[in-house]
């Protein structure tokens, strides 16, 4: 059944599960969140790319209100649930400041093939340890390959906000694994090959210690 669902058009990309904070300052979204706040609803964040609103929001629950400010604004944290197919979208909700959109709740596809995803989760766990060694990021985002999910790990793997928009709209979790493996195979060999010339930059004009070939 069709519901209405309090928007907040962001250029980002939330993913259910994921924590966000947020600052709010503009007035209709103070009054956004203040009524979700005190009914205890939930809110979608929708993908914004290029003044384009991405049809499917993450719905996100407000965890706390962190700080208030004398004019109304205010810090928040709020965590992502679950998906929202926006069917019609309003600027601006009847009797409301903020945009709003009527739709349903997306329901997670099932998907097949467990053992598959598991040497697929340890692949891509391979590549990202390889990516982040190659860019010096030292971070522990997961330990082991079932903790994996496409959405934990979206953020870290260099994707672009349209690139994180198309994962967000996927509805099987085996396309979304698929989709970030066969990113990572095509990014690795462009950030090695751009630390590689970065290197060769960085040493012109300093002595250069040759070993001659031995002939």
């Amino acid at each position: 059944m069709a519901e209405m669902l309090p928007l907040f058009p962001l250029s980002l990309a939330v993913f259910p599960g994921e924590t966000l904070k947020l600052h709010i300052f503009e007035p209709r979204y103070q009054q956004l969140v203040q009524e979700c706040d005190d009914q205890g609803v939930w809110f979608g964040i929708p993908p914004v790319i290029e003044q384009e609103m991405i049809a499917v929001a993450t719905m996100v629950e407000i965890q706390s209100i962190d700080q208030r400010f004398p004019g109304g604004e205010s810090n928040i944290t709020v965590m992502g649930r679950a998906r929202f197919k926006v069917e019609k979208f309003f600027p601006v909700s009847p009797e409301k400041l903020y945009p709003g959109g009527v739709g349903e709740v997306i329901e997670e596809a099932s998907s097949s093939g467990e053992e598959r995803f598991m040497d697929l989760k340890q692949e891509i766990l391979d590549l990202i340890f390889q990516l982040h060694d190659v860019l010096g990021i030292h971070k522990n985002i997961v330990s082991s390959p079932d903790e994996i999910t496409a959405f934990n790990i979206a953020h870290e793997i260099g994707l672009s906000l349209r690139q994180e928009s198309d994962l967000l709209v996927m509805n099987n979790e085996g396309a979304r694994l698929n989709y970030v493996f066969d990113h990572l195979e095509k990014i690795l060999p462009i950030v090695r090959e751009t630390q590689r010339l970065k290197v060769r930059a960085q040493l012109n004009g300093h002595y250069k210690n040759l070993v001659p070939p031995n002939f």
